[in-house]
């Protein structure tokens, strides 16, 4: 395997990084986790996009432009024959010394993985996730805003152990006043008489990338759509749940603290807009070219 690494492609033993990088002293850096759907690279400019705001609220100069990080996606791809898969690209606040000051970290780190990737098993997407609600909040949107896509994902990690632990492998987090924010790693929309409705930002959801995409397909299926305070009640009373993100796509929910979303099986939106998500992801995005060709983001 061939990863991107400070402006060289190494080998996977060779991509290493200096203990005094502050991205793995203090999870000082951000990411993007991005899908690659048959030589395509799928939304590339937004994931680009919010990598760039998350970069800029927490003053990370990237030193990369973006048609540079295009490029680097699209060669990292290549290089590793990747032409279904993810693309994990990750910039570091860099190499500094064991003090907080991010100002003394003179170059940020930037690195590129594409790999193969499956989240869940298949028998997820026909059967639906069983999910818990986990004791571990959210952190508050005051404290860190859920809009920057950090590498500290340690508040997720205490949801997600909560769950392995009662047998299954995801949970849904509260936000400080009781509200749904979003899952470990994934947002999270429910159907109710007709209309998806998932949390706003201000309770602690991730502008996803996916979830856009969901709204984009719910306007053209004509559903009504939108942004809701969802509480646990909300929840185990929906007629459908599913789930959103990159890597984990649309995913369908049949359980929520052991109740029977609606029929407990996936529902019929749920599985229109997996039907009509998997169309646009094989149509769409910045095509991975051969060697010596280079592309704009699309």
């Amino acid at each position: 395997m061939k990863i991107f690494l400070d402006g060289k492609y190494v080998s996977q033993d060779e991509a290493k990084i200096s203990v005094f990088d502050h991205g793995l002293l203090y999870g000082d850096g951000v990411f993007e986790g991005i899908r690659v759907y048959n030589g395509k690279i799928f939304r590339l400019d937004q994931h680009l996009d919010r990598l760039s705001a998350s970069a800029k609220a927490i003053m990370l100069n990237i030193s990369m432009t973006k048609k540079e990080l295009v490029e680097v996606c699209c060669e990292t791809c290549r290089l590793n024959g990747v032409r279904d898969g993810y693309i994990r690209l990750v910039v570091t606040r860099g190499v500094g010394n064991l003090g907080l000051d991010p100002f003394k970290c003179r170059k940020p780190t930037v690195f590129v993985i594409a790999d193969k990737i499956e989240l869940y098993p298949g028998k997820v997407y026909r059967n639906g996730i069983e999910l818990i609600t986990a004791a571990t909040q959210r952190v508050h949107p005051a404290a860190i805003s859920p809009s920057i896509k950090s590498l500290n994902y340690l508040n997720n990690i205490l949801a997600k152990i909560e769950a392995i632990h009662a047998g299954t492998i995801e949970a849904i987090m509260l936000n400080h006043s009781g509200y749904v924010a979003e899952c470990t790693g994934d947002n999270l929309f429910i159907v109710r008489g007709g209309r998806l409705e998932t949390p706003p930002v201000s309770d602690g959801a991730l502008v996803g990338i996916t979830r856009a995409v969901v709204f984009e397909l719910a306007s053209k299926l004509k559903l009504a759509a939108g942004e809701t305070h969802l509480t646990r009640y909300d929840l185990m009373t929906a007629d459908e749940c599913f789930l959103t993100g990159t890597a984990a796509e649309i995913v369908p929910v049949s359980k929520i603290d052991c109740r029977p979303v609606g029929t407990g099986k996936p529902g019929s939106v749920t599985l229109k807009l997996m039907a009509e998500f998997h169309k646009l992801t094989r149509t769409e995005g910045t095509p991975i070219l051969p060697v010596g060709k280079r592309v704009a983001a699309k």
